[in-house]
């Protein structure tokens, strides 16, 4: 062993004393083949080199795949030790920039596979073009939809809207309010009108408003305080102010004039009475053609002065004779939905319209109800709305979101318990008592809605209480020209397939 201390000199004169192996120039001798000592024929190689003789070919490309697998193991773990995606990139003081590697995205949760359809049920040629959209009340997920986000017309599926609308801009509590005051000129009175158009015209009985306020009790006070103010001076004239909003401005173009002379809606004037029926105890009865006029030769023969000059003005005085006040906007909203009534949808979206600051114009009814629904808290912005009874064409809401309002009346969200419980039920109440028939029955009682009708479309939206127990807020609107009213069975017929397939509904 060699000492590490040995002296330099004598370790170099001992290695010098060793014998050196001589030196050989040229290439190295190739390895001699083995041969047989018995016959001197050559031997076969043997261990590996025996398998590379045998097969050359295998061998060569397992080894370049080896060679391959190595390099591609060099570089994952070349990337795995760098931490990062990109390429590195030096800074001017020779620090090492290195991009954020990409993070995977978070893998979607499992959808459940539904198998249900009610597909066949939806494109029923009675149905012409179908929008429809059904969401789980409860989660709202999506559960079917046939153009669910497009704006359409609704017919009076609308009034919902309008209903909460006035519970939402009012509150439920709110009345409207008729009132007399002592006019200008000496023996002249002045009649205001305050949206009511429910006020009872009838000295005995009821109109077909339930409750309303008696024009009979108006005429009473406004006789006795005359008479205390002004003794037997009788009154000569009466002052008709309907310019809560623009009286002339009370007919949509868009709506069909027959609405009025067949009897299902007025003049949407402020001041009227009985929704200006000719015969106040039907709900379909037909209305004249001009509501305020009509009101004030019913005001004078209730005054006892049937012969007194009427004219149209606004008040000036603040000496008030006498007033009554409508039942309240829940009961008001009730009624409307109960009835789809015309008239007094279109006179609680003014009033609504006038609460707000927006004039109570025909033109300022849209901007008033998609207002007034926002606190709702579903997005108004695809809504185009132009009345508040639904009979216009060109109403445009998106049937999602009639199915997102239903969702939220099923609730009680925003004193919509009211809406919810003045709406149709299947085979009991309301549109829908003579419905859902035959084979739909087994639905009678689970389907709670609204109908909706003009001369393009028949519509339907509620809920449904499926046969699982599992909730449906749904919209569906059929429409096209010449649209039967075959389309209200087949109506019926898809929204009793909403009622079996339950949370099993697929959306296909």
């Amino acid at each position: 062993m060699t000492d590490p201390n040995e002296p330099l000199t004598r370790r170099a004169a001992r290695d010098a004393a060793k014998p050196r192996k001589p030196f050989t120039a040229g290439p190295k001798p190739l390895r001699q083949p083995t041969l047989d000592p018995a016959t001197g024929e050559r031997l076969p190689p043997k261990g590996i080199a025996a398998l590379y003789a045998k097969h050359p070919r295998i061998w060569l490309a397992s080894t370049l795949s080896v060679a391959f697998l190595v390099l591609c193991t060099g570089a994952l773990f070349a990337g795995v030790a760098s931490g990062r995606g990109g390429p590195s990139v030096a800074g001017p003081d020779g620090s090492v920039a290195v991009p954020d590697r990409a993070v995977p995205q978070e893998i979607p949760a499992p959808t459940r596979l539904r198998t249900c359809t009610v597909a066949p049920l939806a494109s029923d040629p009675a149905l012409m073009t179908l929008r429809g959209e059904v969401i789980n009340a409860s989660t709202k997920e999506v559960m079917f939809t046939r153009g669910g986000t497009v704006p359409a017309r609704t017919g009076s599926v609308l009034k919902p809207l309008t209903a909460s609308a006035a519970l939402l801009a009012l509150g439920p509590d709110y009345r409207l309010t008729t009132s007399v005051f002592e006019g200008t000129i000496p023996g002249s009175v002045v009649l205001v009108g305050g949206g009511d158009a429910t006020l009872n015209s009838l000295s005995n009985g009821e109109n077909i408003y339930k409750g309303a306020a008696k024009l009979s009790d108006l005429a009473t006070k406004v006789t006795n305080t005359w008479s205390s103010l002004h003794g037997d001076e009788p009154i000569t004239s009466i002052v008709l102010d309907a310019t809560m909003w623009d009286a002339d401005d009370s007919w949509n173009s868009s709506w069909a004039r027959s609405e009025q002379t067949s009897g299902y809606l007025s003049e949407v004037t402020a001041l009227q009475f009985d929704g200006d029926r000719q015969d106040p105890t039907q709900q379909v009865s037909p209305r004249s053609s001009d509501p305020v006029m009509a009101a004030g030769k019913k005001f004078a023969a209730a005054l006892g002065v049937p012969n007194a000059t009427l004219s149209l003005g606004k008040t000036a005085s603040s000496i008030n004779l006498g007033e009554v006040r409508s039942q309240p906007v829940s009961t008001l909203i009730n009624q409307m939905l109960v009835t789809s009534d015309g008239t007094l949808a279109e006179t609680l979206a003014r009033v609504v319209s006038s609460q707000m600051g927006l004039g109570g114009g025909s033109a300022s009814v849209g901007q008033a109800i998609s207002t007034a629904l926002q606190p709702l808290g579903i997005d108004t912005g695809k809504l185009a709305i132009v009345d508040g009874s639904g009979l216009s064409a060109e109403n445009g809401v998106p049937p999602d979101f009639m199915a997102q309002f239903m969702a939220l009346a099923v609730g009680g969200t925003n004193d919509l318990t009211y809406v919810y419980n003045a709406l149709s039920v299947a085979g009991e109440s309301g549109a829908l008592k003579n419905r859902f028939t035959g084979d739909n029955a087994i639905a009678k009682g689970k389907v709670v809605g609204k109908t909706g009708y003009i001369t393009t479309a028949y519509t339907l939206s509620g809920l449904v209480t499926a046969e699982d127990g599992t909730v449906l807020a749904f919209a569906f609107y059929a429409i096209g020209e010449g649209i039967r009213d075959t389309a209200k069975p087949a109506l019926d017929t898809l929204v009793t397939g909403l009622y079996s397939c339950g949370d099993n509904l697929a959306n296909n």
